[in-house]
């Protein structure tokens, strides 16, 4: 199965440190926050990430400090976050590592541009921009909006699509409606829980009893999650 692409997050505001987090879950990827220098560089080794973004004024410490160290052990890409006004030696940056950096305040939009293209340049060919999860006689591919069960396409409107890859690609964890409604439909979407069970019905009469490794399994009083059994 291919895991979503998870970006670390290390900065002392931890303001901007949860805005970034929605943005960047909203794009798909999974996200780990550091809020020091030192715990960057532990986490780094604990959760081995794909792609960080690091401030530079960071306590105990700083980005470059913790760029270094990463550098010893990694080549994974490197984006440094300064506030507009502090002095940003872009060839210290360069040298140390980093692959683009991002001045304070920034855009949502500029903050997954610099992501998508640093990690297109960072990635192989086949990784790159190819999102699919498969699991035992399933396929979900939302590079090209194909559902495949044992091997053959069935015919899938996007948003349930959409909504099968999320579930799938973040196994066993329970998601509330709303989260879903956000997450899938967007923060600007005005319906209700209902869409989610009627999408999810939907999907049910599609892969229901595929396999006996899975299971689009409802939460009672909660919602829902697709449960791996191996």
């Amino acid at each position: 199965m291919n895991r979503a692409k998870k970006i670390m997050i290390v900065d002392d505001d931890t303001n901007i440190c949860e805005l970034l987090r929605l943005y960047i879950e909203k794009d798909g990827y999974d996200t780990v926050i550091a809020n020091t220098g030192t715990q960057a560089v532990r986490l780094f080794d604990q959760e081995m990430p794909d792609l960080i973004m690091l401030d530079i004024m960071l306590p105990e410490l700083d980005g470059w400090q913790v760029c270094r160290e990463i550098r010893k052990k990694s080549p994974v890409p490197i984006i440094m976050l300064t506030a507009k006004g502090e002095v940003f030696d872009k060839v210290l940056g360069l040298e140390l590592g980093a692959d683009d950096y991002v001045v304070k305040p920034f855009e949502a939009k500029e903050i997954l541009a610099r992501i998508h293209a640093v990690l297109r340049r960072t990635s192989s060919p086949e990784e790159s921009n190819i999102k699919e999860v498969e699991w035992d006689k399933l396929s979900i591919n939302l590079t090209n909006y194909e559902l495949k069960i044992n091997g053959v396409k069935v015919d899938t409107p996007p948003k349930e699509l959409e909504l099968l890859y999320h579930l799938a690609s973040k196994p066993n964890r329970v998601f509330t409606r709303d989260q879903l409604l956000d997450e899938v439909w967007g923060f600007d979407y005005y319906g209700d829980s209902r869409t989610v069970d009627v999408h999810v019905k939907r999907l049910r009469e599609k892969i229901d009893g595929v396999s006996p490794k899975w299971e689009l399994k409802t939460v009672w009083g909660v919602g829902y999650k697709f449960e791996t059994k191996e």
